[in-house]
């Protein structure tokens, strides 16, 4: 997929953690006037797929702060067999995709409608925004990467709901009759959604632990060594989401100029 879009931004993939992080550090950005909300295209996967969600929605990211901490919930030995089967070489990609589905699916995780639930109260939303979102699963039957979009006729809650739906942490989500897991899964940030673009902004909650490609970026942001000593080793652990969040505020600081530069 291509796009003549001015300005992209790219929101990667980062587990809860990672999502603390991107709404922090989108909330200092929209209350110092550059709002990432204003780029023209948003591409978000997993966590970046919540808070594309939230920041296109318009959502008071403020009420997004502090959460519960709540319990670690899902089998913590999925997500490493996951990986390891995704990084086995001569492995085609879609049947090391049915492979890892197959895994989240007999994982004692969360069940999807509860998931589901969760990310409508997080985004505050079931509507898509007026702005143009894409938001990357992966179709657990077919092995391959799905693209949400306004107009696929899915609620927003359950297309965010399927790309951050974690094997081992959330088992599949269902629409329409199909199972459908993380979208980082597919394809990382997802970068070439945005091929085309005149303008990238490309923000990766992990990039500091798998940096992926860069898509020809005009600014690429990455937690900072402050933010990636709160993260800790669980990127899961909600109970580390408010102080996460603090730093993703902390870091947006340092980024309002460059953002604001390339937003105009």
């Amino acid at each position: 997929m291509t796009t003549s879009t001015d300005i992209a931004l790219v929101l990667g993939p980062g587990g809860p953690v990672g999502t603390a992080w991107l709404i922090g550090l989108g909330n200092g950005l929209r209350r110092a006037g550059a709002d990432l909300a204003r780029a023209d295209l948003v591409v978000g996967t997993s966590a970046g797929a919540i808070a594309g969600a939230a920041f296109t929605s318009g959502r008071d990211l403020d009420d997004l702060a502090e959460i519960p901490p709540g319990e670690r919930v899902g089998d913590r030995s999925v997500m490493p067999r996951a990986l390891e089967i995704m990084n086995t070489p001569g492995t085609d990609p879609r049947d090391a995709l049915r492979k890892v589905a197959a895994l989240a699916r007999a994982a004692d995780a969360m069940p999807p409608e509860e998931h589901m639930a969760h990310m409508e109260r997080t985004i505050g939303t079931r509507a898509w925004p007026d702005a143009r979102l894409l938001v990357t699963a992966v179709d657990a039957e077919a092995g391959e990467p799905v693209v949400w979009t306004r107009d696929s006729g899915v609620p927003l809650h359950a297309a965010v709901a399927s790309s951050s739906a974690a094997p081992g942490a959330v088992r599949p989500v269902e629409i329409g009759g199909r199972d459908y897991i993380d979208g980082a899964f597919g394809g990382g940030s997802h970068v070439h959604l945005a091929e085309g673009a005149g303008t990238l902004i490309l923000i990766e909650p992990l990039g500091h632990l798998m940096p992926g490609p860069d898509g020809g970026a005009a600014l690429r942001v990455r937690p900072d060594a402050a933010s990636v000593e709160a993260y800790g080793p669980d990127l899961g652990d909600r109970s580390r989401w408010n102080a996460v969040y603090r730093e993703g505020l902390r870091q947006a600081a340092g980024l309002v100029e460059p953002v604001a530069d390339l937003l105009r």
